[in-house]
């Protein structure tokens, strides 16, 4: 059974610990929250990251605020205000929030606080076993796929869908993880995920369990796809339109032309909660635009293995950075839920089921 290497979000007391993200892979370093600037801010700069942990640390926000101050109704809503505006693509964030507002709201006050502490454990425990179904039913699809004689399973990957952006095993990562546990042999292309760079967390993740993985540069993605070096592409996402359309992070849609011209299926691994009934399509799905200072400077370590910050853009650069792209349904091979794997073309009836 998968067990996160490091916890992620913890519960201190009426406080929430986190794993400082921004800090990976050179530093593992843990970070106290208290009150509702603490968890807003840890969002919104990605010391908290990937879709299913957003929701997850956005409900332990809520109970956060709560506890630090008046759980009457304006204080409920300012949290869910506040906390709603972090981060607009990631659907889960509004997902939880709703979900918490929908068992806070009837309560009465004094009842709120360790309410909103039980319904984010919920969250968070629902949230792993989730990965944890969606590792088996993409397990399956893993198992279907051919390598090419004389290697590995090759799967190629984009940003960090693993252990760190989830409260279990991950989503993109978890068919990987639950396909070496259960004996097959497979190997990961981690691409960089420029400019934050969330590939590196992949990388370490993977090292850290002993699974055979190469990083590549962003732009080596369609060589290596074009020449059969990876047998498929499984993607996370932050949302999924009701037409299928799907929002990842910046660079996914490069990728999923580049499979879909080289014949390789590309599939999306997300949770029920990540698919958005109520966006038409991509065109509707707000994109997220960061600050140009991500894509002026990186960070690292230097030659004595001190971390640094350095510059890589000339001073008087102008940048436009979005956080995310979105890819076109008719390049999706499949979806990776925890209930199952469906195509495109059952989506209608998937949507139905989960608003029954």
């Amino acid at each position: 059974m998968f067990t996160q290497p490091l916890p992620v979000l913890r519960r201190d007391g009426n406080a929430l610990i986190i794993l400082d993200q921004t800090l990976l892979p050179w530093r593992v370093v843990e970070r106290r929250l208290v009150a509702l600037d603490d968890v807003a801010e840890a969002i919104s700069t990605m010391r908290v990251r990937g879709a299913p942990l957003i929701g997850c640390a956005a409900a332990f926000g809520v109970a956060v605020t709560l506890t630090a101050g008046s759980a009457d109704d304006a204080a409920l809503d300012h949290a869910l205000a506040v906390l709603r505006a972090t981060r607009p693509t990631a659907v889960n964030l509004a997902w939880a929030l709703n979900r918490m507002d929908m068992r806070l709201r009837p309560l009465p006050f004094p009842m709120r606080r360790e309410a909103a502490w039980a319904e984010a454990e919920a969250i968070f425990a629902e949230d792993a076993a989730m990965c944890a179904a969606i590792g088996a039913h993409g397990l399956g699809v893993l198992r279907a796929l051919r390598s090419r004689a004389g290697r590995a399973l090759r799967v190629m990957t984009h940003c960090n869908a693993g252990w760190l952006a989830t409260a279990g095993m991950g989503t993109a990562l978890a068919p990987v993880y639950a396909g070496c546990a259960d004996g097959l042999e497979v190997e990961v292309f981690v691409s960089e995920t420029r400019p934050r760079n969330q590939g590196l967390l992949t990388a370490w993740e993977l090292a850290a369990a002993g699974v055979k993985h190469m990083l590549i540069a962003d732009n080596a993605a369609g060589l290596l796809l074009m020449r059969g070096e990876a047998d498929a592409v499984i993607v996370g996402a932050d949302r999924i339109a009701a037409n299928g359309d799907t929002a990842n992070k910046v660079g996914t849609y490069l990728k999923a032309l580049a499979a879909h011209a080289a014949g390789v299926p590309f599939y999306v691994a997300a949770p029920v909660s990540t698919f958005d009934p109520g966006t038409a399509c991509g065109e509707a799905i707000p994109v997220e635009e960061r600050a140009a200072e991500e894509l002026f400077f990186v960070d690292g370590l230097d030659g004595q293995g001190c971390p640094g910050r350095l510059r890589l853009a000339p001073e008087g650069s102008c940048a436009v950075n979005p956080a995310f792209d979105v890819t076109p349904a008719a390049l999706v091979s499949g979806f990776i839920t925890e209930r199952g794997v469906f195509g495109v073309e059952e989506l209608d009836d998937f949507l139905q089921g989960i608003q029954a």
